[in-house]
């Protein structure tokens, strides 16, 4: 990368996005879409003027984080302990369904093999490349609706986030298999102690920041420093010495402070950063990513296939079992759709299989179009979803929380 030419493509970025970002507000689609669609253009498939680099990864990670961060921040921590059993039991067909359609597509493809050879790692590798939902799209869209705190919203994201947990250690388990230096069971004790890990933290943060609302008295200026610093710090520590996701790291941190007063003021305060810059850089280093070039008809049945078989598992897993646990049928396909989203986590899976071999080099371009169409439709879908079957907004649900407060003072 040459000496000050990340200015140039920051600025591509910034304004092609927005611009994308507000043709897309327009035709009453959400914003991100036109966002993802912007990296597209500006990217290697078509104009080439700005090319995905370390520098560009490194501020969509920071992107992801603050979005992450700021979803944990808007959640109702009552409402998320309510649904976590439910949002669990979703979680698990969310990745048991398409685990085992990955897998038979890649069989049906490339042949089945006994258990004990590596062309059946190969296309277990598939189905777990399919477990992972990337929760950030869906945040983003249902925020941008008005739906991201209500049971519906919370159900939706706690799913996610407890997804790509188990994803990572079916990851884990099936990479443990291909080299006997990884350890499956190290990695699951590994995902408990984080958990314990920020259990302790949260609960020495929660106390220092409720004595920092009470010394500042009502001025808060420097909370949101603090609560960002432990955002980074938990997405380091979470990767770094546990071996989990970063975004699962930032999510915590977010939950956290949920409870303080201040926690609204945090997440308006991130919102500034998320928008002017790193929100923007996110969503179009998806489109950079995609690169169209080498695809043979072979590959394109292949990937048609394997969105189709994405999108499906997704949201017949999750959304039969929602429905078996009391929501309606709309409701159901709501929280089916907005878990069949694929991006970040799915790109994480993909390279590490790449990495150890487990992955045909080829068929990473069927992963970048999965995440490309399932970041364009699930917004789209669940626009539709809302506006057709109408569910209480966030805006409406804070308003009758505030007046069943009222009557009871």
């Amino acid at each position: 990368m040459e000496s000050y030419s990340f200015f140039k493509d920051l600025a591509i970025i910034i304004i092609t996005a927005k611009a994308f970002g507000l043709v897309a507000k327009k035709i009453h689609a959400p914003q991100v879409v036109g966002e993802i669609i912007a990296g597209l253009v500006i990217g290697p498939s078509i104009l080439g003027i700005v090319s995905q680099n370390d520098f560009l990864l490194q501020m969509a990670e920071l992107g992801v984080i603050l979005l992450m961060f700021t979803a944990g921040l808007e959640t109702n921590l009552k409402d998320l302990l309510s649904v976590g059993p439910v949002a669990f039991l979703i979680a698990c067909s969310g990745v048991a369904l398409p685990l085992v359609g990955g897998y038979l597509l890649h069989a049906l493809f490339y042949g089945f093999y006994p258990p004990n050879t590596e062309q059946f790692l190969q296309s277990v590798f598939i189905g777990v490349v399919l477990t992972a939902t990337s929760v950030s799209i869906t945040v983003s869209a249902l925020k941008e609706l008005g739906h991201l705190k209500g049971r519906l919203g919370t159900t939706i994201l706690s799913a996610a986030v407890i997804d790509d947990v188990i994803g990572i250690i079916v990851l884990t388990f099936v990479v443990g298999f291909k080299d006997p230096t990884q350890s499956p069971v190290n990695v699951l004790i590994n995902t408990v102690a984080f958990f314990v890990f920020a259990g302790g933290v949260g609960i020495v943060c929660y106390y220092i920041f409720k004595f920092l609302e009470k010394r500042q008295e009502g001025k808060h200026r420097r909370i949101p420093i603090f609560g960002f610093a432990l955002c980074l710090i938990l997405s380091w520590a979470a990767e770094e010495f546990f071996g989990i996701a970063d975004i699962t790291g930032a999510y915590v941190a977010g939950i956290i402070l949920c409870s303080i007063k201040s926690s609204d003021y945090i997440a308006e305060k991130m919102d500034v950063s998320s928008y002017m810059l790193f929100g923007p850089i996110f969503f179009a280093s998806i489109g950079l990513k995609t690169q169209i070039d080498g695809i043979t008809p072979y590959l394109i049945i292949f990937s048609i296939l394997f969105i189709i078989v994405a999108l499906l598992t997704k949201i017949i897993g999750c959304g039969v079992c929602a429905r078996l646990c009391k929501f309606s049928f709309h409701d159901s396909l709501k929280i089916g759709v907005g878990m069949m989203n694929r991006g970040e986590v799915a790109l994480i899976v993909a390279q590490k299989g790449l990495a150890v071999g487990l992955m045909d080099p080829l068929l990473f371009t069927p992963v970048i179009v999965l995440i490309m169409v399932s970041s364009i439709a699930t917004p789209i879908m669940l626009k539709f979803l809302y506006s057709k079957y109408p569910s209480p907004t966030d805006a409406e649900i804070e308003a009758q929380e505030k007046a069943a407060q009222a009557a009871q003072n």
